[in-house]
């Protein structure tokens, strides 16, 4: 199969100050997500979509090819990941470089199995849905949510659960923000559709990286998995 990888990686990040590229246990993040790509043998090319020529340089170091920056239009902080992945699929169009599968990996995600991104892979292949990523439980039942008003005060967002047993409340899951396998041909406005199938991970392979905090947790994390 002509299968590509997209990581998607623009330098505005204002959360973490220069996120894609800061150094995550002495490698700049974003090498994780390329040489796992790399190393999984799945993909014909493995490119980055970025603006900045800094994490261009970074992502052709560890392997990667950046065939051009992206737009101004898709560098702001309202751009999705659905409009840089169509930027993606069209320029390579017009250069006649048509592919049968695609795989959105985000460049802060150092946590990704190949075991994971090859089971996705044979399910976007066997079963054809629009599109496979990874999902995590949540680790607290949603259901005994709280909101709280202008007055601090909480409230139950489902009161109808205040006495169910934990056990008994149903089980739900967040997108674990990795990867997202495709075909380009049916990319429509969304990677989540009704012909979406998803892979379940535990929450030590999962960890979402919006703060200094998380970041070394991230780290924790990788280190128990990889036996460091």
């Amino acid at each position: 199969m002509n299968n590509l990888a997209i990581i998607p990686a623009r330098g505005g990040s204002k959360r973490i100050p220069r996120k894609n590229v800061k150094l995550f246990l002495g490698k700049p993040i974003i090498a994780y997500s390329i040489e796992i790509a790399l190393k999984s043998g799945l993909f014909t090319e493995v490119m980055v979509s970025t603006d900045d020529q800094e994490i261009a340089d970074i992502a052709i170091k560890y392997g990667a090819s950046v065939p051009f920056l992206r737009s101004d239009k898709n560098s702001d902080d309202y751009a999705t990941t659905i409009d840089v992945l169509k930027e993606v699929i069209i320029k390579y169009g017009d250069e006649d470089k048509i592919f049968d599968y695609a795989c959105c990996i985000y460049p802060t995600a150092p946590l990704i199995n190949i075991a994971d991104l090859s089971r996705g892979y044979d399910y976007l292949r066997f079963d054809q849905p629009n599109s496979v990523f990874p999902i995590v439980a949540f680790n607290y039942p949603i259901w005994r949510g709280f909101e709280i008003n202008e007055h601090n005060i909480p409230r139950l967002v489902w009161p109808e659960h205040l006495n169910t047993r934990s056990q008994d409340l149903k089980k739900v899951y967040h997108d674990a923000g990795q990867w997202y396998w495709f075909n380009p041909a049916t990319l429509s406005t969304t990677l989540f559709t009704n012909n979406s199938k998803t892979i379940v991970l535990d929450e030590t392979q999962v960890q979402d990286i919006d703060n200094l905090t998380d970041w070394q947790i991230a780290e924790i994390k990788f280190q128990l998995l990889n036996g460091n």
